[in-house]
């Protein structure tokens, strides 16, 4: 019941700001089609911070191919060539549905994971006509296991495969050097080890971005889950890397405590320790291709 009412409260919060949004279509409309907004842009290079989703979203009619790697612990020496001997990897498509409303689904080799969600901007940072200091968004995930799991010589069911994931997007770029995004969200799984764990846990993610060229940015996101949630072996994930633009091509080389890539994952199961060297080295490849032109929206 606990669990269920934290659900109900939460997505009742993320949905309070769209009243907003009405109120911000109507006054566009009575400013008249000359009003000039001016809305922020590239406040950070791709829609993920390093393993987050960011402020950001697919252009509508644009399909974005993401390709992403974890080698390792580079704690594991040569005889493991420093972790790039082992490797999870997720492959993924992104699709921007709307100007504001970007689908996605993905499959992971972390437990067999298959992934999709959805990304709506309820409202974006702009000056000019109107000014709004902040871009808001909401995501909802859901993510499903398709190993061989078993407990106790048991095949886990279909129905406790399931994570769902809620978070609320908010962020602002302050300058051409500096954007910062806040990122609560809860993560619910059908099935926990213990009765002692909570079903639904509840987290903070941060994210930044520092611009250190035209086309390199320095990222960095930590994900603080509160306390007496998860099993203690599991660490909160913490993530550093650079942005690096190419092209029609992101470049995103980092390191993190994070193995897995999908939000159950990187939220509740993060095992490295960073102040034992318990560090991933990754990278994520993000190429887009424009599958319907802006012209055929008009």
């Amino acid at each position: 019941m606990k669990d269920h009412c934290l659900i109900y409260f939460f997505v009742l919060i993320m949905f309070l700001p769209v009243a907003g949004v009405f109120s911000q279509e109507s006054l566009l409309d009575m400013l008249g089609e000359e009003a000039e907004i001016e809305y922020a842009m590239a406040t950070f290079k791709t829609n993920r911070v390093i393993n987050l989703h960011s402020l950001e979203n697919t252009h509508r009619g644009v399909l974005d191919i993401k390709i992403g790697h974890r080698f390792g612990l580079i704690t594991g020496g040569f005889d493991n060539f420093f972790g790039l001997d082992n490797a999870v990897t997720r492959i993924g498509a992104d699709y921007g549905l709307l100007e504001d409303l970007q689908i996605g689904l993905g499959r992971s080799t972390f437990q067999k994971t298959v992934d999709s969600y959805g990304k709506y901007r309820i409202l974006r940072q702009s000056t000019g006509a109107v000014a709004m200091p902040l871009t808001l968004s909401i995501l909802g995930s859901a993510a499903v296991r398709t190993d061989p799991w078993v407990i106790n010589d048991q095949k886990v069911e279909n129905k406790y495969r399931w994570f769902y994931t809620w978070q609320l997007i908010a962020g602002r770029k302050f300058s051409d050097f500096f954007s910062l995004q806040l990122s609560p969200g809860l993560v619910h799984r059908n099935l926990v080890e213990t009765a002692d764990l909570s079903n639904t846990t509840v987290h903070v993610g941060i994210g930044a971005r520092f611009r250190l060229s035209r086309r390199v940015t320095l990222n960095t996101e930590w994900i603080y889950v509160l306390p007496d949630q998860i099993d203690d072996r599991f660490r909160n994930s913490l993530s550093i890397g650079l942005d690096i633009e190419t092209g029609g091509h992101v470049f995103q080389l980092h390191f993190t405590n994070s193995l897995p890539m999908t939000e159950h994952g990187f939220i509740n199961q993060s095992t490295g320790d960073w102040s034992k060297g318990d560090i991933h080295f990754g990278f994520n490849i993000s190429r887009v291709f424009t599958i319907v032109k802006p012209e055929t929206f008009r």
